[in-house]
Order: C-alpha cells, then sequence, then structure tokens
C-alpha cells in the first residue's frame, strides 16, 4: 500500500492530487495518507481521522462538517449554514429568501435603472 506524508494547511485541508481534503479541528500538522482506489484515508499518529471519496478533476474540495467545530459547522450539521461554500474555499453566498430578490427587483424596477422607463 502506498503510504504519503502530507502537511495539513491552516484551514484544515490535505492536499492530494490536486484536491483538497478535510481533516477533523485540531489534526496534528502532519499526517500519513493512504490513496486507495476509490477512498483517501488520513491517519494522525496511526489512528484513522478522516476517510473521504476520490474527487475527480483538480482544484475541489471534500469537508466533512464534522470536522468542523463552532456555530457555523453546528449549523451546516443541521442543515441550516449561514452561508454555502461554492468553487473554492473562501468564495461565500449569503443564504436569502427569494423574497429579498424580488424586492430588490421591484425597487430597481421603480427606479427606472438600466435606461429602461
Amino acid at each position: 500500500m502506498l503510504k504519503l506524508e502530507r502537511r495539513v494547511s491552516h484551514d484544515g485541508l490535505v492536499s492530494i492530487g490536486g484536491n483538497y481534503y478535510s481533516v477533523p479541528d485540531r489534526t496534528r500538522r502532519v499526517v500519513e495518507v493512504h490513496p486507495l482506489p476509490d477512498t483517501i484515508r488520513i491517519l494522525d499518529g496511526g489512528r484513522l481521522v478522516a476517510s473521504h471519496p476520490i474527487l475527480e478533476g483538480r482544484r475541489q474540495h471534500r469537508v466533512d462538517p464534522d470536522h468542523r467545530q463552532g456555530v457555523a459547522a453546528r449549523a451546516m450539521r443541521h442543515g441550516h449554514p449561514d452561508s454555502l461554500t461554492i468553487g473554492r474555499r473562501g468564495d461565500h453566498v449569503a443564504r436569502r429568501s427569494l423574497a429579498v430578490y424580488q424586492a430588490v427587483g421591484e425597487r430597481l424596477a421603480g427606479a427606472g435603472v438600466g435606461g429602461r422607463s
């Protein structure tokens, strides 16, 4: 079995094959990685701390909500995140009701924005 050693990034991710996989908060900074045919296994001090299906392509992220602590992590685990990660880590879109966008559209239409009156 192939065993790799990887450094955990400051945001709790391990880079493997051009993709990023989460480890639990408080995982040591260097971990052992076992890439299997369809799974990535990550060990910390010989103990399995994360297992992820292999991502296809590159620059993708797989974050297990159970690997994160705090209010945002609890909200994500319960299906009520205040924001949603899209694409790369750090790209966030606030979750709002569609009624908010409807009101903005009506207000802009009433103000004659865009040269159409």
